[in-house]
């Protein structure tokens, strides 16, 4: 398998940031698309449960909408791509029942040897005091910085943003009907040449401030 050099790899992570202004002549190809998709789909999670969906907005007319949902940002419209990044809410024992039948599926594992994995994933939702969909929004930015990553080695921009009304994409994407909850948004395509944040220099502490050796 063919893997990139260290150079190479900070290289594009020294290349990134979070692009204000998409060029919107610029789209990213279905191949690229495709393998960007598959970068979420391959997403770690805790015990594997991926209480998550992500919708991939193509309509024009929806995104202009949430454009309104997003105080005015405008890479939300003009970016190539959208992907609007939702947890699974309220995450109980059907959803580690369906888990556990893919697991089975997939491995050929009978469903009643992996009655231990069960008991151990629905005690740990279980918890008292256990905030569940806190728990599924962490596992959430895992997929999100896992996207963002592989987009910059694809030579793909992406803007990350909170800076939306989630119950308002929730109400305009139909996700709350569906038991979903969105938490963030990422847009992805190419920067425009005069986006000026292109240019800044990246402000990062020292790695001997943030980084501990023991």
């Amino acid at each position: 398998m063919e893997t990139m050099t260290p150079t190479a790899l900070l290289e594009r992570l020294r290349w990134r940031y979070a692009t204000k202004r998409f060029d919107t002549e610029r789209k990213i190809s279905a191949d690229v698309w495709a393998a960007l998709e598959q970068t979420l789909v391959l997403s770690p999670s805790s015990f594997g449960l991926q209480p998550w969906r992500f919708v991939v907005v193509h309509d024009p007319a929806v995104r202009e909408r949430l454009v309104g949902a997003s105080w005015g940002q405008r890479q939300i419209a003009d970016a190539s791509h959208l992907v609007v990044f939702a947890i699974k809410t309220g995450l109980g024992v059907a959803d580690v029942d369906r888990y556990v039948q893919a697991v089975s599926e997939t491995t050929g594992a009978p469903v009643d040897a992996l009655a231990g994995m069960r008991k151990m994933i629905v005690g740990f939702l279980a918890q008292e005091g256990f905030d569940v969909d806190a728990w599924s929004a962490r596992q959430l930015y895992i997929a999100l910085g896992m996207f963002m990553e592989s987009a910059a080695v694809l030579g793909v921009d992406t803007c990350p943003m909170e800076g939306i009304v989630p119950a308002q994409y929730d109400e305009i994407l139909g996700l709350a009907a569906e038991g979903y909850r969105t938490y963030a948004a990422c847009c992805a395509g190419y920067r425009h040449p005069e986006d000026k944040y292109g240019a800044r220099k990246k402000v990062r502490y020292p790695a001997a401030e943030i980084v501990t050796h023991v």
